[in-house]
């Protein structure tokens, strides 16, 4: 999974700066390609780049076709065939064929759309950009592609209409820091996550233990209500103490979060449940939580529950129940 990136921006800056700018985006590949649909680069007209669209096998060509796209302001649309050996070289097992869009910023991309896309990712909206190929339209849209929203997919509708999803990036909000977490967090950062880490026990959530992590020693409920939880964020609870895990999880229950997960024994999990209804919550609501955490991979040692835990989360967030 991409990490959230700064693509969109610095194209936006370069303008701006009068340096002339051009985001090229794949919207066709092979299915093992090392930059899935949707990656982007940022090119100025110097030559200055920002991203990936490649392994680096077509980086170059990519580059001066950007510079003169740049120049003659016109979108272009590029095909490469990559043969067996340059694909090895790059890591991939065979060769295939890449198209990348290419759209100068202010003639092909105009700069409206450009700025609101940015404000949007930095208010942690999704949106996504529409652009026909045929007609040269460029469109900013919030809502109307929701399995391609969910599934992170950018790609064409039609022949001729292009989607580039925009999500904003993904967080793992965990609250706990146990032993489990110290395992959790560098495997959610592997994966794309940008992980949080809420522990209002001084001798848990310490520096020393947690290097240069974030870690906020507010109490849960007032930590997530600071932070935020929607659609791309995962809450991951494992103090297994009511009085730190509830209040998160009923924060979390009344929002959007598309994961919640709460470290404990089915028994500990089945007198959860009782507090919760207590509380007025529905079954519908409850059953968003995954608890025991993770899934059942027979994990005997803090780094596996980790797994079971990361597994689990991801296979949610594609829409797949292992």
């Amino acid at each position: 999974m991409d990490r959230f990136d700064n693509i969109p921006e610095v194209a936006l800056a370069w303008h701006r700066a009068g340096k002339g700018a051009a985001l090229a985006t794949v919207v066709e590949t092979w299915g093992s390609a090392p930059r899935r649909i949707g990656s982007q680069l940022a090119i100025n007209a110097d030559g200055e780049i920002e991203g990936s669209v490649s392994g680096g096998c077509v980086e170059g060509a990519v580059i001066l076709e950007a510079i003169e796209a740049i120049e003659t302001g016109r979108q272009m649309l590029l095909e490469y065939g990559v043969s067996d050996d340059d694909a090895f070289a790059v890591g991939l097992a065979c060769g295939g064929k890449i198209r990348v869009l290419v759209e100068p910023v202010g003639t092909v991309l105009p700069l409206e759309v450009l700025d609101a896309l940015v404000v949007a990712r930095a208010e942690r909206t999704a949106v996504a950009v529409v652009s026909d190929l045929k007609s040269g339209a460029r469109l900013l849209v919030r809502d109307g592609y929701a399995d391609r929203f969910r599934m992170d997919r950018s790609g064409f509708e039609g022949d001729d209409r292009f989607v580039a999803i925009h999500n904003p990036p993904l967080r793992m909000i965990i609250v706990g820091a146990v032993h489990i977490a110290q395992a959790l967090v560098p495997m959610a950062r592997i994966a794309g996550f940008d992980p949080v880490l809420i522990e209002p026990r001084g001798a848990f959530g310490s520096e020393t233990r947690f290097p240069g992590e974030v870690i906020l020693d507010d109490w849960p409920d007032e930590a997530v209500a600071q932070l935020g939880l929607d659609a791309r964020t995962a809450l991951v609870l494992l103090t297994h103490d009511p009085k730190l895990d509830d209040p998160a999880l009923e924060r979390a229950l009344a929002a959007d979060c598309f994961y919640i997960g709460a470290l404990g024994s089915t028994r500990t999990h089945a007198k959860r449940v009782e507090r919760l209804r207590a509380s007025g919550f529905t079954e519908g609501q409850i059953a968003r939580i995954h608890g025991p955490v993770g899934l059942n991979i027979g994990a005997a040692n803090p780094a596996e529950i980790a797994v079971s835990i990361l597994s689990q989360v991801v296979g949610v967030l594609r829409g797949v129940t292992p």
